[in-house]
């Protein structure tokens, strides 16, 4: 990117004026690593005591009075103006009381839209235990066939590993696998529970593990989405070519990530393999001087034959 003349956005093509705006049109650009998604957490114009509390929890950032569903230019707006790829927007009004859109964006426009209302919410304050570390990397844990089975689930499951999964990183400590994200679907509503993982003593090298909840706790049941098309769904998931682990010949993956290898070897002649040798089976001085003169004896037997 050190030749960069200009960038295109969209339809249009940027071109820098100055070293500055060449610098930030440069962080901007395609890279093959992309940065960490970051989000944009919004409450709008009518929100409830519930709403604001649980986007508090979750880290609350503007108030902006508007309508994803019906229009989503300032979404959009924020999104490049922030490079945020992940929103979470708060509402309530009386056909739709407590409401949070979980969404994200593709180049810039929104690729898909969930919309979930708190039926039940209980606050990180309400819940009287040691938080974890601000930072802590969580361990998503989704139950329920829905998001196996129905369309509509496996895109939220989706959306809720790219809002929650954090930063990657190469390696992570055990004693750093301290905080869960249960996600559990049943009967048409989404439950969300957030545990602290304690590590007691069990009497042998592998600790015992116990849950412990600490908040914040949610009861959500699925209203209104806004999906992408396949092709525009695979078009974001695409890879660039460069980042594509390249196949190895005859090297195998299992299920649980162990590397197989396979050797190809030429064929073995086994009448001249070495066995061990054991002092049992050894032949004694006389047998085998008595083999000798035996086999001796055959041969002059069928010469004069």
């Amino acid at each position: 990117f050190a030749a960069l003349d200009s960038v295109v956005f969209g339809c249009c093509e940027l071109k820098p004026k100055s070293k500055r705006s060449k610098r930030f049109l440069e962080s901007r650009a395609p890279k093959l690593t992309e940065d960490v998604k970051t989000a944009m957490i919004m409450k709008g114009g009518n929100t409830s005591q519930t709403i604001t509390q649980a986007l508090k929890d979750l880290v609350s950032d503007h108030s902006n009075i508007t309508r994803p569903f019906e229009d989503s230019t300032s979404l959009e707006f924020f999104s490049k103006k922030t490079d945020c790829s992940l929103f979470l927007f708060g509402s309530h009004n009386k056909k739709r009381p407590n409401n949070l859109i979980f969404g994200r964006l593709f180049d810039f426009h929104v690729l898909d839209m969930i919309e979930l209302g708190i039926e039940k919410f209980v606050s990180l304050s309400d819940i009287k235990t040691s938080k974890c570390p601000e930072g802590t990397k969580p361990m998503l844990v989704f139950a329920g066939e829905a998001f196996d089975i129905d369309n509509e689930h496996k895109r939220l499951k989706s959306l809720l590993t790219d809002f929650f999964r954090g930063p990657t990183v190469s390696a992570v400590r055990l004693a750093g696998l301290e905080h869960v994200l249960h996600f559990t679907a049943l009967d048409g509503k989404i439950f969300l529970r957030s545990y602290r993982s304690l590590l007691k003593k069990s009497g042998c090298r592998t600790p015992r593990i116990e849950l412990e909840e600490i908040g914040p706790s949610f009861d959500f049941v699925l209203r209104r989405t806004h999906l992408a098309s396949d092709d525009l769904y695979k078009l974001a998931h695409r890879q660039p070519k460069a980042l594509k682990a390249k196949k190895k010949k005859n090297i195998s993956h299992d299920a649980f990530g162990t590397k197989f290898g396979r050797v190809h070897m030429q064929k073995q002649d086994l009448s001249k393999l070495q066995t061990r040798k054991m002092k049992g089976l050894r032949k004694r001085k006389g047998e085998v001087v008595a083999e000798e003169q035996d086999g001796q004896t055959s041969k002059v037997a069928k010469v004069d034959s």
